[in-house]
């Protein structure tokens, strides 16, 4: 059935595309581009009416399986735009691969990977328009899959849809590469082993609100999940993975099944230990954290996400109270590895890894 799969183009009259946005109001996930992607499962016909069409809204039934039981799985990556107006992705494919863990763990059907990855390509050209120019911006895409079956009962649905949206996002750090702060929570978690924290689905998501209200609330960024069990060995943040840099050691927390396996995890520990850094994979606590922030031999703080792709953290709260990390400034290996990765990214710098896919 994938084999047959063929992509129709539908595109939007010229006269009703969308009036691009101001590149320097583009915020985060506010507009969106003329064009979708759009295609459609069941147990009869598989993958099948794969379209690019205009941005259109969904007609679903209430009763829609999505609704009730939560199948949900989406991504997030980004489309830059370079020098010469060369348009590149970061690691596409992988972000793909990782769609389809999420859509075996929610018993969702796999993605044909070369397919979409064509479909996508196509999308971004089509819209290569909205693709902001302005420092730190780019076009944010998001895949995602729902169960839409009209059907009330715990099962797997028997019909889908697999969509791309994509909008223009501002630069995340509009004003310089400064220090988070981050709260740490005791009081909720996030994910359990054998649960579904290690892929990406919309519960998890929804599961995280109230902590990060809160979090804000006390004026911190984001919240650093501790273990579900003990409540003691750090996770991930909310929208992060999370690295320490620990007497000269990169330290983060293993992927050990509730807690999402980042792609930009991955380049940043390939990354680390290209340049002779060494990286260690394992559980820490919050009180060997807390301990290394006392002793000084905490250097660095850091998260990674598609987002942000470094965010570097100046301090953290924990039971009430607040713990400065080197002094609240960026370190030099959260500036290097930002510096590297958004290179690597808009295509001024080589790519040993070959992370990029070019379009055009």
């Amino acid at each position: 059935m994938w084999e047959d799969l063929e992509i129709a183009v539908n595109k939007i009259d010229p006269e009703k595309c969308k009036a691009k946005p101001p590149q320097d109001a583009l915020g985060f996930g506010n507009y969106f581009t003329d064009h979708m992607f759009l295609m459609k499962w069941d147990r009869e016909n598989g993958w099948h009416d794969a379209e690019i069409s205009p941005y259109r809204n969904f007609n679903l039934d209430p009763a829609a399986m999505v609704f009730h039981y939560g199948q949900a799985i989406f991504e997030g990556l980004k489309a830059y735009k370079g020098e010469n107006d060369q348009i590149y992705m970061f690691r596409p494919e992988d972000n793909l691969e990782r769609m389809n863990t999420s859509a075996l763990r929610m018993c969702m059907p796999r993605l044909p990977v070369d397919k979409v990855l064509k479909a996508l390509k196509a999308l971004v050209y089509l819209d290569r328009d909205w693709i902001p120019t302005g420092n730190g911006a780019t076009l944010y895409i998001r895949p995602t899959m729902v169960a839409v079956e009209p059907a009330l009962g715990v099962r797997p649905s028997s019909q889908y849809y697999f969509f791309i949206i994509m909008s223009p996002v501002g630069a995340y750090y509009a004003e310089g590469f400064n220090p988070t702060k981050i709260w740490v929570t005791d009081k909720y978690v996030r994910a359990v082993k054998g649960g579904v924290g290690h892929v990406k689905t919309a519960g998890n998501y929804a599961a995280s609100i109230m902590a990060a209200e809160e979090a804000h609330k006390a004026g911190y960024t984001q919240v650093l999940w501790l273990d579900a069990c003990e409540r003691k060995y750090v996770e991930e943040v909310g929208t992060s993975n999370i690295f320490f840099k620990i007497n000269d050691e990169l330290i983060t927390p293993p992927l050990n099944g509730s807690i999402l396996g980042g792609i930009t995890r991955d380049s940043v520990i390939q990354l680390a230990q290209s340049w002779g850094i060494k990286v260690v994979e394992k559980q820490i606590t919050i009180d060997e954290v807390i301990a290394a922030c006392n002793d000084n031999s905490l250097q660095e703080v850091f998260g990674t996400g598609t987002a942000a792709v470094i965010s570097p953290v100046g301090e953290f709260c924990y039971q009430d109270k607040k713990y400065v990390i080197a002094d609240g400034k960026t370190g030099e290996l959260s500036q290097r590895l930002f510096d590297e990765l958004q290179a690597i990214q808009n295509g001024t710098q080589d790519d040993p890894f070959k992370w990029i896919v070019r379009i055009g």
